[in-house]
C-alpha cells in the first residue's frame, strides 16, 4: 500500500544569460548553426564565484519549500553532479552543512551524467521503501562551463549551468508517485562523451593542460544515434510494463539535449512534440540539471494535474540512459 511521491520541486538557472549572438564573438560560429543543429538559443552561465553547491542549494532550498517541509526532515541525500565542487569530499556534504540537513542524514553523489537524476531519484526510492529513511531529497546540479573547451565550437555551444531538486516521501496510497524506472548502462561506449584526463587513469599534468584532456569529449554523430535509440527502447519497455499506451501518457520530460533528439524520438514513439516540454532553447543541455529543471517548470506552468501519468526519459555518459514513470 506503501507508494513514493515527490513532495516537491525546485529549480535555479544562474543570473548569466549566454546568447548565441554572445559566441559568435568566441568562437566561429553562428546563430543559424547553433540553431540548426541543436535548437539552443541562449544558456545560463554561472559566476566565477559560483560552484555547483551554489546551484544545489538555490534549487534544494525551492523544493523543500515547496514540499513545506524543512532541511532537518531530510534523512537521506544523493546529488546527481558530473561537475562536483572538489573530486573529494562529496558536493551532498557541502550541500548539507550549508543548508542544515542533520549530521544523522545519509549524504552522498553519484555520477551518472545526464542520466543522474533519474538514477537518483530510484535509489531515493528504494531507500525510502525499505524503512530506513522517511524523507529524501535529490538534486541535478551542474557547472558544465567548467569542463568544456571553450575554443571548441562542436561542445561549448550545447552546454550551460543549473540546477533542480525534488523532495520525495512515502505516502500509503497505492497507484501513484514513482510508478516504475527502467535504467541501464552501456560502458563500451564511455567514449563517446567523456573527459580524457583528470581522474587515477591520466592524471592531470602539464601536458594533459596543454592537450585540453581535462575538458569534455565528444562524438556527436555517435552520441546522437545511439541517445535515440536508447531513449526509445526504455520509454517504450516502461509504458509497456505497466499495461499503458502512449495515449495515456499526458507529458514527456526528455533530457535536454538536442531538438532534433527530440524530435526524432516522439516521431518514433507516435507521441505529438507538443506532448513534449521542451525548454532546452532556453537552457542548452545541463546534464543531471536537465530532467528536474524541466519537471519544475513543467509543473508550475500547469502541463501536470492530479492523476496525469508524466514520462521521463534520459541518456547520458557512459553511456547511461533510462526512464521513470510517474503519476500525480
Amino acid at each position: 500500500m506503501t507508494s513514493v511521491i515527490i513532495a516537491g520541486v525546485g529549480s535555479y538557472a544562474p543570473q548569466r544569460i549566454l546568447t548565441n549572438e554572445d559566441l559568435t564573438k568566441i568562437v566561429d560560429t553562428s546563430d543559424e548553426w547553433i540553431r540548426s543543429r541543436s535548437g539552443i538559443r541562449e544558456r545560463h552561465i554561472a559566476a566565477a564565484d559560483e560552484a555547483t553547491s551554489d546551484l544545489a542549494i538555490k534549487a534544494a532550498q525551492s523544493a523543500l519549500l515547496d514540499a513545506k517541509i524543512t532541511a532537518a526532515d531530510i534523512d537521506l541525500l544523493i546529488v546527481a553532479t558530473c561537475t562536483p565542487d572538489y573530486p573529494v569530499p562529496s558536493t551532498a556534504c557541502v550541500v548539507q552543512h550549508k543548508i542544515g540537513i542533520p549530521p544523522h542524514a545519509t549524504c552522498f553523489d553519484i555520477s551518472a551524467a545526464c542520466t543522474g537524476f533519474l538514477y537518483a531519484m530510484e535509489i531515493a526510492y528504494g531507500q525510502l521503501l525499505t524503512g530506513r529513511y522517511k524523507c529524501a531529497l535529490i538534486i541535478g546540479a551542474e557547472k558544465l562551463s567548467s569542463i568544456v573547451d571553450w575554443k571548441d565550437r562542436t561542445t561549448c555551444v550545447l552546454f550551460g549551468d543549473g540546477a533542480g531538486a525534488a523532495v520525495l516521501k512515502k505516502v500509503n496510497q497505492p497507484g501513484v508517485g514513482i510508478i516504475g524506472s527502467d535504467l541501464g548502462a552501456d560502458g563500451e561506449l564511455l567514449e563517446l562523451l567523456y573527459i580524457p584526463a583528470g581522474g587515477s587513469r591520466c592524471p592531470a599534468s602539464p601536458l594533459t593542460l596543454e592537450a585540453g584532456s581535462h575538458f569534455l569529449h565528444m562524438k556527436g554523430k555517435e552520441v546522437f544515434k545511439n541517445a535515440i535509440k536508447v531513449m526509445e527502447t526504455v520509454a517504450r519497455e516502461m509504458v509497456e510494463q505497466h499495461h499503458l499506451t502512449f495515449d495515456q501518457i499526458s507529458l514527456v520530460i526528455p533530457h535536454q539535449a538536442n531538438y532534433r533528439i527530440i524530435e526524432a524520438l516522439a516521431s518514433n514513439l507516435g507521441v505529438p512534440l507538443d506532448r513534449f516540454y521542451v525548454n532546452l532553447d532556453r537552457y542548452g543541455n545541463t546534464s543531471a540539471a536537465s530532467i528536474p529543471l524541466a519537471l519544475d517548470e513543467a509543473r508550475r506552468a500547469g502541463r501536470i494535474k492530479p492523476g496525469d501519468y508524466t514520462l521521463l526519459v534520459a541518456f547520458g555518459a557512459g553511456l547511461t540512459y533510462g526512464s521513470t514513470l510517474i503519476r500525480w
